[in-house]
């Protein structure tokens, strides 16, 4: 924007305050609208790329209802790699299950720099998040894209496979480990409350999710976490597993300015009641670190 202040949102997302010198880039074949705010003008240089020598689509107009709703300030800071952010919507419509949304995210996922193969992998995670049909409806919607691609000419990097697990390792013992250090424990702690009341969910737990899974190289433990969170904060009655994981994703690595990123997108790319409750979750687990 060179001038004035306006608004701006992706098509059921967030609206959001802009001003002079913000900067907005809108992801190729996102639905989304800008303009002027209720009091004030504003003036913008527009920089569009073409296909077919067409820049831009126009759509139905803005209703007075989204125009109105409340705005908030443009995040202008992304300590989330765009690759990162990316990862937030496909998890989140993987596990709702809305196909549509999933398409653009998947698209924007791979405009991103996600390999093909990394794209796969969170869909393959999500099974063990949102279970077997959202996982397989998700992979389903993924080749449909991935079809539509390769008949326009378009060639994604397919990127590296899984390297083999090490021949003999105890898958127990591993994904033990890797749950501590999700929970911030530098010792396996002895089982208790869900542990010994259903032992078979927690062998499941360890050396399934945490050793089958975690263990393959496709994608570090941060990009995991962001997945995983988006997915609980997606669904409902799931707080304290994504308590759990909020606190997970830190103990990885990702920081407070990169967890505060990913409530901004999980706002502007999935839904306000998502982000709101999110938000919430995550000031208790900020709270529980001090």
């Amino acid at each position: 924007m060179t001038a004035g202040a306006g608004r701006t949102a992706e098509w059921g997302g967030r609206v959001q305050e802009i001003k002079a010198g913000d900067v907005v880039w809108c992801p190729p074949g996102v639905k989304h609208w800008h303009g002027a705010s209720p009091a004030t003008a504003m003036t913008h240089i527009a920089l569009t790329g073409t296909v077919n020598n067409k820049g831009v689509e126009w759509m139905e107009k803005v209703t007075d209802a989204q125009y109105n709703t409340e705005a908030r300030p443009v995040n202008t800071t992304r300590a989330l790699s765009a690759k990162q952010r990316s990862i937030i919507p496909i998890a989140a419509f993987t596990a709702t299950g809305d196909q549509e949304r999933l398409r653009t995210a998947l698209t924007e996922g791979l405009e991103a720099a996600l390999t093909v193969n990394e794209i796969k992998e969170i869909l393959v995670q999500m099974y063990a998040y949102a279970g077997f049909p959202r996982s397989l409806s998700g992979i389903q919607t993924f080749m449909a894209v991935m079809d539509e691609r390769q008949a326009r000419g378009i060639k994604d990097q397919a990127g590296k496979d899984a390297a083999p697990l090490p021949a003999g390792m105890n898958r127990d013992e591993y994904g033990a480990r890797v749950r501590a250090t999700l929970a911030g424990q530098k010792v396996v702690p002895p089982p208790g409350g869900y542990q010994l009341f259903a032992p078979v969910i927690d062998t499941f737990l360890k050396e399934h999710l945490f050793a089958d899974i975690f263990a393959r190289d496709i994608l570090d433990h941060q990009s995991r976490e962001l997945a995983t969170t988006s997915a609980l904060a997606s669904m409902t009655g799931t707080q304290s597993q994504l308590q759990f994981h909020l606190g997970a994703a830190m103990n990885v690595g990702l920081t407070e300015a990169q967890m505060r990123d990913f409530i901004t997108v999980l706002a502007a790319k999935v839904g306000e009641r998502e982000s709101e409750s999110a938000e919430e979750v995550l000031t208790a687990v900020l709270n529980s670190r001090k």
